[in-house]
């Protein structure tokens, strides 16, 4: 799945196949301008900054069990979010500082390093990682991925996928070669 955010005419953060396919809004409702998403792949919550109403939000997959993290003035100066063991981490673009912040009740804000012209963070931790796994992608004996002669993308499975072409080529009738 994508995860993204959108607030131009309608706020909302959503989710969508690999594909484009099955777009499906997670959150609607009670939200302005929506910057950063940090996704928590164990448990299934997605979190997200909202820099025009001040705050730090979390629901689930579906857009349940939403709550706020925190609230104040000081989440406008906030870009890029993460989430790691009991804690998001963020960047404070005003100081250019790395946030560490409690993710059960947003309490225990701790600023940790300073980094010049930060604007993301992004964790990477070992059990979060997808095991490898046969996928409609692998590449062919002819070195094509999933048989595509530009660009394969999965679908709703890691055993469908979508073939896609370069900008200034158009998908054949066979569903993967680009003319």
């Amino acid at each position: 799945k994508l995860f993204f955010t959108d607030y131009g005419n309608a706020a909302k953060v959503e989710r969508c196949d690999m594909d484009g396919m099955n777009r499906t809004w997670i959150v609607d409702s009670k939200i302005e301008q929506p910057t950063a998403l940090a996704l928590d792949l164990i448990n299934k919550y997605v979190y997200w900054l909202d820099i025009y109403l001040e705050s730090v939000e979390v629901a689930d997959y579906q857009g349940r069990r939403r709550q706020t993290i925190t609230k104040g003035r000081q989440i406008r100066h906030l870009c890029g979010l993460a989430v790691f063991e009991n804690y998001l981490y963020t960047i404070n673009s005003d100081n250019l500082s790395v946030l560490r912040i409690n993710r059960y009740n947003g309490t225990d804000v701790q600023a940790l390093a300073r980094l010049d012209n930060a604007r993301e963070i992004r964790v990477y931790q070992k059990r979060t990682q997808a095991a490898v796994r046969s996928h409609a992608c692998e590449v062919d004996p002819y070195g094509m991925p999933g048989g595509c002669s530009h660009v394969c993308l999965l679908s709703s499975s890691y055993k469908a996928r979508t073939c896609r072409c370069r900008t200034g080529f158009i998908l054949g009738s066979d569903g993967r070669s680009c003319k």
